[in-house]
């Protein structure tokens, strides 16, 4: 079967209020994480690794410091005109000037899709830690005949009320999709655990460009409180469930389908102790899934090279300066 051409968009424009005073100068995604990697490289070093070169990152809020982390660390990397990742802003012309929601940001990269003509369009979020290959997402998504794919992850049930609930069918097929529940629904053959939505999609492109001219207009804005509760009636709607991803390189001692929303402080910290130690829950030494735009890397050109050195320096001073200013309000 030939393969499919993917266009990937990157969610950054989140104001990440609940990471203030982190958040104070800089975007969410542009928050560093530890040894100069910031949250966003988790999700572009997805994409690249699952060989899709093509990503668009729709930014919005304070995106100085993330343009600079792009340009310097990834725009090098990507000189081939098939290999690009690119930061795209609100255009003035297009309503309000800014985004006001997700599906929003994406209804204003219409352009893009109709240029590019991919068949699918991946829709991610830019802010979370772990590893993921995208392309046995699509496998999935291609065997189920999908018009649509959700990745999921198993979460206890007494967390899942902040999420975007999934209930399936044996098959994966969505019958129901519940934004941030008071009553999550659990999964059917564990109890004590419901399917949480993380942020990522795949769409076909045709797919994509209905539903957003539709819900652009009854003026809906956002995939996860707008679109998706809506889907399981219209399209074929199926659930990957992110237990299945295999990434090699993985050691024994790393928990399993590893992933966190680093929404909160709380959860902030504890993804960076979890990866600290020399028998870590999430390691970043992979060398065959590398998290990319960290620490100077011995084959990187010196110019390039020296941008990852200033950019992981830059960012360590950062968190610095953000992380005593946090301390009074922590009580840590």
């Amino acid at each position: 079967m030939a393969s499919q051409k993917i266009l990937a968009l990157v969610m950054a424009g989140g104001e990440g209020t609940r990471l203030y005073p982190l958040t104070a100068n800089q975007a969410k995604p542009a928050v560093p994480f530890i040894n100069g990697l910031r949250l966003i490289d988790f999700v572009l070093s997805n994409f690249v690794n699952s060989h899709i070169y093509q990503i668009y990152v729709l930014a919005q809020h304070k995106p100085r410091s993330l343009i600079e982390h792009i340009d310097n660390v990834w725009a090098p990397r990507s000189r081939h005109p098939e290999f690009f990742i690119k930061v795209r802003l609100p255009e003035r012309g297009k309503g309000t000037g800014h985004f006001k929601g997700t599906a929003d940001a994406v209804y204003q990269q219409l352009d893009l899709i109709q240029r590019h003509k991919p068949d699918l369009v991946a829709v991610f979020a830019a802010d979370h830690v772990y590893r993921m290959d995208v392309q046995q997402m699509v496998a999935f998504h291609r065997e189920r005949d999908a018009e649509v794919s959700i990745a999921a992850v198993p979460v206890p049930i007494e967390r899942a009320a902040s999420c975007g609930v999934i209930v399936t069918r044996p098959d994966g097929q969505v019958c129901e999709f519940q934004e941030k529940p008071e009553r999550p629904a659990p999964i059917p053959t564990d109890p004590g655990r419901a399917y949480a939505s993380m942020g990522n999609y795949l769409f076909d492109a045709r797919v994509l460009i209905e539903l957003l001219e539709e819900t652009h207009q009854r003026t809906a804005t956002d995939f996860g409180h707008h679109i998706m509760p809506h889907l399981p009636c219209k399209q074929r709607l199926f659930a990957y469930d992110f237990m299945c991803n295999r990434i090699p390189g993985v050691q024994p001692y790393e928990e399993r389908g590893y992933w966190r929303d680093v929404g909160t402080i709380e959860a902030y910290m504890a993804a960076r102790q979890d990866v600290a130690g020399l028998k870590p829950r999430f390691s970043l030494v992979n060398h065959e899934w590398p998290i990319r735009a960290g620490r100077y890397r011995r084959r990187a050109g010196r110019l390039e090279g020296r941008a990852i050195r200033n950019g992981a320096q830059a960012a360590e001073r950062e968190f610095g300066r953000a992380w005593r200013a946090v301390q009074p309000q922590t009580g840590r």
